[in-house]
């Protein structure tokens, strides 16, 4: 390894309002070498994922943040070219937080193990990754649907949404999705099988939703926050459940342009509950969710996407298509090949 070279992303300032290019410094350095108990990794996809912006910023959270100076944390998947334990050899493929570079030491017992030819690497790093994992606890621990509920699912063409959505029709739930943009709302009907989409940036949203939830809206499930929460709550029926899964509308605001609900007392009005939830909380359950996703994809009832861009060199334009909603589906960094 002593030839080759570790290309970075650092962080290398704290964002304020949109992230931008300059917030993340390029280096180049070595190789590191894995110690006892750890592997090395040759990253091969990173994850990118709204949740980075919020590690970029100081101040107290479910997770550290990323400090100035460090690698840019990373979900990523990737092939092991050295171990330094006996549970995971040189060949295995793991995924695990690989952090924005091409070489990631981890700690064997973080690593987890994948199989590229059950599914492509970027699978596990969307539907049966973290993304997956969100998605299946927080619509089915959190928003607890039962069969004839109306479900109503923000940023519904992204990653975490479009799964929502999939999985309320598997357990016999009604989906409406919202999207931005005429192609992302066909992609959520016609590829994604929701019963309905409504385009925010060209309709009316809290009309839309009369519409299309006659009866009101039983489980919400909420990527955004901002207006389009606020609408969802003004549509609530009684007992509704409000899962609060991100909030990417205020992630690049500034402190003055942050917006709650002003609305929240149809929570009230309505006896319902809005429950914010982190998916690490259910790491010991991932395996059950895992099993159950990869059921789905193989009777052809779950449908995954991912949005590959290429080259490392890319991040910092390839991570603004989150804030930008460019993105359809899961959207994946491609480092190396396989």
């Amino acid at each position: 390894m002593a030839e080759q070279k570790n290309r970075q992303f650092k962080l290398a300032a704290r964002p304020v309002g949109m992230v931008k290019p300059s917030d993340f410094e390029f280096t180049v350095g070595p190789v590191p070498e894995p110690g006892p108990g750890e592997v090395l990794v040759q990253v091969q996809y990173i994850s990118l994922d709204p949740a980075m912006r919020g590690w970029m910023n100081e101040g107290r959270s479910y997770i550290r943040p990323v400090e100035l100076g460090d690698v840019m944390r990373a979900n990523g998947a990737g092939r092991v070219v050295a171990s330094n334990d006996p549970s995971i050899a040189v060949g295995d493929y793991v995924t695990g937080l690989t952090g924005v570079q091409e070489y990631a030491v981890l700690a064997a017992k973080s690593a987890i193990k994948v199989n590229p030819k059950l599914a492509p690497l970027p699978r596990y790093l969307g539907v049966l990754g973290m993304t997956g994992m969100t998605a299946y606890f927080g619509l089915l621990d959190v928003g607890q649907p039962q069969p004839g509920d109306t479900v109503v699912v923000s940023a519904a063409a992204g990653a975490v949404g479009s799964v929502v959505g999939q999985i309320a029709k598997i357990k016999g739930c009604r989906a409406v999705g919202i999207a931005g943009g005429a192609g992302k709302c066909r992609a959520v009907t016609e590829e994604f099988g929701f019963d309905a989409a409504i385009d925010y940036k060209h309709e009316d949203v809290r009309r839309k939703l009369r519409e299309h939830c006659p009866n009101g809206i039983n489980v919400y499930f909420d990527n955004v926050g901002g207006p389009i929460l606020e609408a969802a709550l003004a549509n609530l029926a009684r007992k509704a459940r409000v899962v609060l899964c991100g909030a990417i509308s205020q992630y690049n605001a500034t402190p003055d342009q942050l917006t709650g609900p002003r609305n929240y007392m149809s929570l009230l009005v309505n006896r319902a509950r809005m429950e914010g939830f982190i998916v690490f909380d259910y790491a010991p359950r991932y395996g059950e969710a895992v099993r159950d996703m990869a059921g789905w994809l193989k009777e052809g009832r779950l449908k995954a996407r991912e949005d590959i861009v290429e080259g490392l060199e890319n991040f910092p334009s390839a991570l603004l298509k989150l804030f930008t909603g460019e993105n359809l589906g899961k959207l994946v960094l491609r480092v190396a090949d396989e």
